[in-house]
């Protein structure tokens, strides 16, 4: 007697990751590689970080952790649309996102670095056949080494719901229009920044306070049009915060809790004062403390 067995495709090998599964439109800027399903709400996916890049430049001999902030934010539309029946055209909105990271696995050592997300979706809620909200956990390792962990969970609503929820700021292209001038950098080294078009502060006349600046033509940070501030200037907003209250020049991010409670809009100043400072850190090191911080709504 013989026995033979069938399983889903994607339980028996990986599949290249779509750019338009990650919301990227920029495909040099997708981090991720492939996927395949483990189990009903389990998935394997492989992601590479680049040996350098202009925005996410490697810092005290570790790579830029606002790497690991994207990559786990690719994974969200890439299993909505690849595993949850989502929709292109609906609307990822996070709720809230949290990660820690092993500064000591993170050493940038000349090359790219090869990741393995293991990826466990909880929490799942449908509307009709499609997910309408889902909570992860993410286990990420580097050369069979933990390098991080991360949870998160987001909603999703079509693109009626969605207008209706952002009313006259829905049309990306006049939110965009709309943007209010750019203010100058409040300043370059203290952000953990080379170049000036990648410092998200402007000063205030409070030195621990900071004003947003949304520069709607970054490469990186605008890869298309939004209809509010990008979570990931909200980020990297609280990173160079964080850098630049605590231990300028000599300190790295290994820890971030963020709850996402309303929309930055464009069309007015926004303000910035940390709520929790990193530790020192480098290459070796032990992690550092935790940056925590609140921040508005972002739609992935």
């Amino acid at each position: 007697m013989s026995i033979s067995f069938a399983q889903h495709a994607l339980e028996n090998s990986f599949e290249r990751v779509s750019p338009d599964f990650t919301h990227k439109t920029n495909q040099a800027e997708v981090l991720l590689r492939d996927w395949r399903r483990t189990a009903p709400d389990a998935f394997t996916v492989t992601a590479a970080w680049p040996a350098t890049h202009p925005f996410y430049v490697n810092r005290l001999g570790l790579h830029d952790p606002l790497l690991l902030s994207e990559t786990v934010r690719q994974t969200l539309p890439l299993l909505s649309h690849g595993a949850y029946r989502v929709p292109f055209g609906h609307q990822l909105l996070w709720k809230d996102f949290g990660w820690s990271l092993d500064p000591s696995a993170a050493c940038a050592d000349g090359g790219p670095a090869e990741l393995e997300l293991h990826i466990t979706c909880t929490e799942v809620t449908y509307r009709r056949e499609r997910a309408a909200a889902i909570s992860l956990s993410v286990e990420v390792e580097r050369g069979g080494r933990h390098l991080a962990a991360a949870r998160s969970r987001f909603t999703i609503q079509d693109r009626t719901v969605y207008n209706r929820l952002r009313g006259p700021y829905a049309d990306a292209a006049a939110a965009t229009a709309r943007a209010v001038p750019l203010p100058p950098p409040a300043g370059l080294t203290p952000f953990g920044r080379d170049r000036f078009e990648d410092v998200v502060l402007a000063a205030t006349d409070r030195p621990d306070r900071w004003q947003l600046r949304v520069d709607t033509t970054h490469p990186t940070l605008f890869d298309h049009l939004v209809d509010h501030v990008p979570g990931m200037l909200l980020l990297e907003a609280a990173r160079q915060a964080a850098l630049a209250t605590a231990h300028p020049g000599t300190a790295a991010v290994t820890g971030m809790e963020s709850d996402f409670a309303r929309y930055a809009e464009m069309d007015a100043p926004a303000g910035w004062r940390p709520s929790g400072w990193p530790s020192p850190a480098g290459c070796g090191s032990a992690p550092g403390s935790t940056t925590r911080r609140s921040s508005p709504a972002w739609s992935p």
